[in-house]
């Protein structure tokens, strides 16, 4: 029944859906037809991009690979920080950026250029049309410099724009290329010591010049390049940062003596002063140094020069653009030389009386000298034909040793070089180092070997006045160093200005331990000495150095410049504190003060005595006397006078000397001129002042027109007598009444 069933279903006829469309031959001809055509295409396209790679697929691969940044790049290294004593930093490098314009890039990418050059308007100084036509005509300049040296908050604006190319589209063919530039935070602070950097990194003068090596790393570089598979690798090789130098100089204690440095020198400059129009000196220049160790605290000169644009001679009023604008190439770079150059190492000059303190102390420690001796001072000495005078030209009358050096007598030094013999004398200084380099480790120290006497060429009257500082010439440096072993125990230090070294992530690379190199004198001389110098501040010529509260000690100093008789002097104090035991040593020079009458160490005096002022509280050194109402008020003058009274309690002071004060020499009375009121010179006739009995003429000679070692070579120095075997002609011997 059921298969019956099936058999009618399957034998009834079936009806075709309606709307139902037959695939036809036609159509299926044509289908086939545009399968052939669309495989020709993909054919003859797959042929014509084979042979474009075959013949320009390098180029174009090289095109696409240039604009992608896979070549070598330079990565800098950071110069090392110079630090003072403290670790406050003097120079530091910064980093800072150089815009670069990849015009290949801008022209390659279609729609950037405006976009492009509508960003950098926006952030930057720029003449946009200049800047287009550059682009435009160096379509394939890859590296072209916009900027140099912009500091981050410069750059940040349109970096923040690159980095958001949504908000600001198609900025194409801009980069920045890093690298450092030396910063001095403190301008002219101890410009003349630190030196400053040129071109890339290249140390000049001062620190920077001497340290320059160690200083500067190493750069590295980053490396691009291409696999076999076309792929860029990248490999690194960091920068090797430059090394750290802590110095010995304390930017406090630097900063007090610039300050009045530069008070001094503004005092007796422009317009209103002696030389019209010319600065306070020729030059003036301090040294502060630790006597116990050859550290040197501070050293200053003036004129200074701001450290971030030392080119500038326009600063401080040096020059104005006038005369800038009339130099000479050369001229302008004489002109600069000289305010860099540092005066406290480069530049030589007789000493003058400070030159005292190691004379003595040579007699003293060769055993020529016991102490006992007595001179007598008439104001002048023939020697070898040439009267040579005393400073107080009426003469000092009688006077002990220690008398001497309190009132400075070029009289009484001449007898102690008789007794001594220039073999003696030459053989001293040479150890305290006169005449030999300290090597002190700053660029520029100069050389005074062929400016200094030897034994065998040293005539009487040069043996005579070298004994008070004339005729041959020193450093500030090669002066102070050898001044500290006078006062230290007679231990020669080298002087030097950096005690550590360190590596970039501030771990100790080395440290610079003092160096004794020597010993001058014995302690018991540098104690005698420690003694009489005390006196030249407490009742001799030293006592407008002595700041108020404390004892010190120190030697003045003046040098008639050669040519003589010209008015020309280097004025000068050097100075020690405590005195029984001494911390520091501080040493003012002062080359040609712009003053009518230049020869006076008060000049020196005032300036070592402001410093010391505000110096000495900073070290911690109190005072130890009573203080009278006149010194308080010019201490509230200063701004120094907080915290008094700071002082040593009477129990804790111990005796500056073991020895009775020293009497001051005989009185000695000056005929006056009624007429003028002037003092007269009893061995010439010569006007004097009749308080300091100097001469009236500031062109007056004292050393009776002996020259000095200068260029290499003698002046007049020969006398043609026969000499004794200290140097002097017999003659003169018998006229020195040396007891």
């Amino acid at each position: 029944m059921i298969e019956r069933i099936k058999e009618i279903f399957s034998s009834a006829p079936q009806r075709e859906p309606e709307n139902v469309r037959h695939f036809t031959y036609d159509m299926r001809k044509k289908l086939v037809f545009l399968f052939f055509i669309v495989l020709l295409a993909f054919v003859g396209l797959s042929v014509r991009l084979f042979m474009i790679n075959k013949e320009n697929g390098e180029n174009y691969k090289r095109k696409i690979l240039s604009q992608q940044n896979y070549v070598s790049t330079t990565l800098p290294y950071k110069r090392g920080d110079i630090l003072d004593t403290n670790g406050t930093k003097l120079a530091y490098s910064e980093k800072v950026y150089n815009l670069v314009v990849d015009s290949s890039i801008i022209n390659s990418v279609e729609g950037s250029l405006e976009p492009t050059l509508a960003a950098l308007d926006a952030c930057f100084d720029v003449d946009i049309n200049e800047l287009r036509n550059f682009i435009v005509t160096h379509k394939d300049d890859r590296y072209h410099v916009l900027f140099k040296k912009l500091e981050y908050e410069e750059v940040a604006d349109f970096v923040e724009m690159q980095s958001n190319p949504s908000e600001y589209p198609n900025i194409k063919g801009i980069w920045f290329e890093s690298e450092y530039k030396r910063v001095y935070p403190y301008g002219s602070l101890a410009c003349d010591t630190i030196g400053f950097t040129v071109g890339k990194d290249i140390g000049s003068f001062g620190l920077e010049e001497y340290y320059n090596s160690i200083l500067n790393g190493t750069d590295g570089r980053e490396y691009g390049y291409l696999t076999d598979d076309s792929d860029v690798e990248r490999t690194t090789i960091p920068a090797r940062d430059g090394q750290t130098i802590v110095s010995t100089i304390d930017a406090n204690i630097q900063s007090i003596v610039d300050k009045y440095v530069a008070q001094w020198n503004h005092e007796h400059e422009g317009e209103n002063a002696y030389r019209a129009g010319e600065l306070g000196s020729k030059s003036t220049g301090v040294i502060v140094m630790n006597p116990n160790n050859g550290e040197v605290l501070a050293m200053a000169g003036y004129p200074v020069f701001d450290l971030n644009n030392p080119r500038s001679l326009s600063e401080n009023g040096l020059y104005t653009e006038e005369e800038i604008a009339a130099m000479t190439e050369e001229e302008r770079y004489d002109a600069l030389n000289q305010i860099w150059r540092n005066f406290c190492i480069s530049d030589t000059y007789e000493p003058g009386s400070t030159a005292k303190s190691l004379t003595i102390s040579a007699g003293l420690d060769a055993g020529v000298l016991t102490g006992n001796e007595s001179y007598n001072c008439g104001g002048v000495l023939e020697v070898g034909g040439h009267k040579i005078h005393c400073h107080k030209r009426i003469g000092h009358g009688t006077l002990t040793l220690s008398g001497a050096l309190e009132q400075s007598c070029n009289v009484a030094l001449m007898q102690i070089g008789s007794a001594m013999g220039s073999g003696t004398l030459a053989e001293y200084l040479s150890n305290f180092n006169i005449g030999l380099k300290t090597n002190i480790d700053l660029a520029g120290e100069a050389r005074t070997d062929t400016l200094v006497f030897d034994p065998d060429n040293m005539g009487s009257a040069d043996l005579a006045i070298s004994t008070f500082g004339q005729g041959y010439n020193v450093t500030m440096i090669q002066l102070a160093s050898a001044f500290c072993s006078v006062v230290n125990g007679g231990y020669y230090y080298q002087p030097h200005v950096v005690k550590e070294i360190r590596n970039a992530d501030g771990s100790v690379a080395e440290k610079i331990t003092p160096r004794v190199l020597k010993q001058t004198i014995s302690e018991s001389t540098s104690d005698k000495m420690k003694g009489y110098l005390f006196n030249v501040c407490d009742i001799g010529t030293g006592k407008t150095a002595v700041p108020a509260g404390y004892l010190i000690g120190g030697k003045t100093g003046t040098a008639e410049m050669y040519p003589r008789g010209t008015g020309n002097y280097v004025v000068s104090f050097i100075g020690f504190a405590p005195v029984d035991d001494p911390q520091v040593v501080v040493y003012v020079v002062i080359d040609r003060p712009n003053v009518d009458h230049q020869p006076h160490s008060t000049f020196a005096q005032e300036i070592c005595k402001n410093i010391m002022t505000e110096l000495l509280p900073y070290m911690q050194i109190f005072r130890t006397e009573e203080i009278t109402e006149e010194e308080k008020e010019q201490l509230r003058k200063l701004g120094v006078l907080s915290g008094y009274p700071t002082m040593i309690e009477p129990d804790e002071e111990e005796e500056a000397t073991e020895e009775e004060p020293i009497k001051p020499a005989d009185s000695i009375q000056a005929q006056i001129d009624a007429a003028t009121g002037y003092a007269i010179d009893p061995n010439t006739g010569e006007y004097l002042d009749p308080e300091t009995y100097e001469p009236i003429d500031p062109t007056t000679s004292d050393l009776g027109g002996v020259g000095a070692l200068v260029d290499d070579s003698l002046s007049i120095h020969a006398d043609g007598t026969n000499e004794t075997e200290n140097g002097y002609s017999e003659e003169d011997e018998a006229n020195m009444n040396f007891e």
